[in-house]
């Protein structure tokens, strides 16, 4: 008993003590938690990684790194790939052998970067490579030896670099201006010196950049240069070009009020929705000859000149929904000889005179698919087709006036409407005030032939 005593203090001692090491143990539990999350931070590496989409396309594996604020490649990237796309991030320096991992690679995105330099191996082992984008960064200079490792190179861009044409720069221009290389370099332009600011590289007289070099210096040992220009972003800087899987110009939500001056030549798609360009003008597209896709809707676009689509020859779709068009001038849609798709939709069309030309042309290109030709005005016509409009207005010319054996109100399948629509059509622009007339009726022969038995 005497033993049970002590023993029972005992106990109660440790109850008691027991609710001060809970919290103890919480906070424990806490740190122990920050510990493991601590351990955790190359997860988070794996998970900046993941953020790449790795896709197939065509049988080709790409990724797509573009606007994740990279500095560099990622050693832990899959090395099989055939697209490396890198557009848009903070990419400064291409170091020796930075992509020798990636030996299958064809195609290397690293446009909108702010690239200033690179080192003669930066593009060792890519033996495959047949394209390579480098336009809308920072580079001055650059040598002939940094393309050596790229015998397949066949596509090269590097406009919009502030290219400083002095000696430095002479192997490379001299590279670019071979005959078999007609699809390097295209279009990037001298930034400095002044006297051959503006010229292209590929059209430079190479020897010119030495003597540069020679002029004389002045007081302190430098070479005078050009008064600092602040230099306004071009268009397309503000775009997004993709090469792959199909050559896509993306100017969509810019705040464009106009079509960029600096187009390229070798786009198929291009996307100009979404922003405030209100005007075609003539001869905006004249060097994309090879486009097949554009897409001009939601514009606020009230007014297309004739020829605002020449040289377009092989555009196949148009976009025009969603915009502020009436009509079509006369002859606009002349220079679309193979256009198969035409969107129309949401535009207030206004049923007159001036709307029979854009059915005139449907009509003599059934196989242009189209849709949205709804007349908005005037309101006794709203709502209604406007090929339905445009057969009641032929319908309603008076019969004594009509050429003999015209189908009234069947205009859509008649021939003879469509002999009054091409005179219609050669009226000629500035004809708008005259009232499509259906064809006179033919003067009777003066003569008479009696067959006699």
């Amino acid at each position: 008993m005497h033993l049970l005593g002590p023993l029972l203090l005992l106990l109660l001692l440790l109850g008691s003590a027991e609710p001060r090491r809970g919290p103890r143990s919480k906070a424990v539990e806490r740190s122990a938690r920050g510990h493991v999350r601590g351990k955790g931070r190359p997860g988070v590496t794996r998970r900046q990684t993941e953020e790449c989409k790795e896709y197939m396309e065509a049988g080709e594996k790409y990724l797509d790194c573009q606007d994740r604020q990279l500095t560099t490649v990622k050693q832990d990237w899959p090395k099989d790939i055939h697209h490396l796309l890198l557009a848009r991030n903070k990419i400064q320096v291409l170091r020796d052998n930075m992509f020798a991992q990636f030996t299958q690679l064809k195609s290397l995105d690293l446009q909108q970067n702010r690239i200033s330099m690179v080192e003669d191996g930066a593009f060792s082992g890519l033996t495959q490579l047949t394209t390579l984008l480098l336009q809308h960064n920072e580079m001055t200079t650059a040598s002939e030896e940094a393309l050596l490792p790229l015998p397949r190179l066949t596509y090269l861009r590097l406009y919009d670099n502030p290219w400083s044409c002095l000696c430095p720069l002479d192997s490379l221009i001299r590279k670019l201006q071979l005959p078999a290389n007609r699809n390097l370099g295209n279009y990037a332009k001298c930034a400095e010196p002044l006297s051959l600011k503006g010229q292209k590289l590929k059209k430079l007289n190479v020897d010119l950049l030495c003597e540069e070099d020679k002029r004389p210096e002045t007081g302190d040992g430098r070479r005078p240069k050009p008064p600092p220009k602040i230099k306004k972003p071009e268009a397309t800087s503000m775009c997004h070009t993709y090469i792959f899987p199909r050559p896509l110009l993306d100017c969509s939500n810019k705040d464009l009020n106009s079509i960029p001056s600096d187009l390229p030549s070798d786009i198929v798609k291009m996307d100009l929705s979404n922003n405030n360009i209100k005007h075609l003008k003539p001869k905006q597209f004249l060097l994309s000859k090879d486009l097949k896709l554009l897409n001009l809707s939601s514009n606020s676009l009230h007014h297309i000149d004739t020829g605002a689509f020449a040289g377009l020859l092989y555009l196949r779709e148009l976009d025009l929904s969603n915009n502020s068009l009436h009509y079509f001038q006369y002859s606009v849609l002349e220079d679309l000889y193979f256009l198969r798709k035409l969107s129309l939709d949401n535009n207030p069309w206004f049923c007159d005179y001036n709307i029979h030309y854009l059915i005139y042309w449907l009509k003599h290109h059934p196989g242009v698919h189209y849709t949205g030709l709804i007349c908005s005005e005037p309101q006794e016509f709203r709502g209604w087709r406007v090929v339905d409009y445009v057969k009641t207005y032929n319908g309603e010319c008076p019969k004594d006036k009509q050429t003999e054996g015209t189908d009234t109100g069947q205009g859509a399948q008649g021939g003879s409407e469509n002999e009054a629509q091409e005179v219609l059509a050669d009226m000629g622009e500035g004809q708008g005030e005259i009232l499509p007339q259906p064809l006179k009726k033919k003067v009777p022969n003066t003569f008479e032939i009696i067959r006699l038995s």
